[in-house]
């Protein structure tokens, strides 16, 4: 996958879910996506899968954790080199958005609903 990805970190199959949501319509306006969750499934075409392939270039981080269960994660997003992460409501992380800001990763508190809908995304 030479395109870079959006990563969406806390997919779920539950279609109630914002992650679910999101993987949706990011993949109706077209963009790629690779969906990282506990468990693997499905949601619509895209598998969610529990790691980030090795080599897959990375575009944007949302986040769809809290930040206790970013904890885990942050050294992998950090090591991905996003262009940007965005922090989704109930997934604000100061400390991981600072030191995101400090590697010149571009840092959100946002919606990704909204922005795809708004056509900020």
């Amino acid at each position: 996958m030479s395109t870079p990805v959006t990563v969406v970190l806390g997919a779920s199959t539950n279609p109630a879910r914002y992650a679910y949501i999101a993987i949706s319509r990011l993949r109706a306006h077209g963009l790629p996506v690779v969906a990282i969750g506990r468990d693997h499934g499905m949601v619509g075409d895209v598998p969610i899968r529990t790691d980030l392939p090795v080599g897959t270039p990375v575009h944007t981080v949302t986040l769809y954790l809290n930040s206790r269960n970013q904890a885990q994660w942050e050294e992998r997003i950090l090591a991905w080199r996003p262009a940007r992460i965005i922090f989704n409501p109930g997934a604000e992380n100061e400390g991981l958005a600072s030191r995101a800001r400090a590697a010149g990763i571009e840092v959100l508190e946002a919606c990704t609903l909204v922005m795809l809908s708004t056509g900020q995304y």
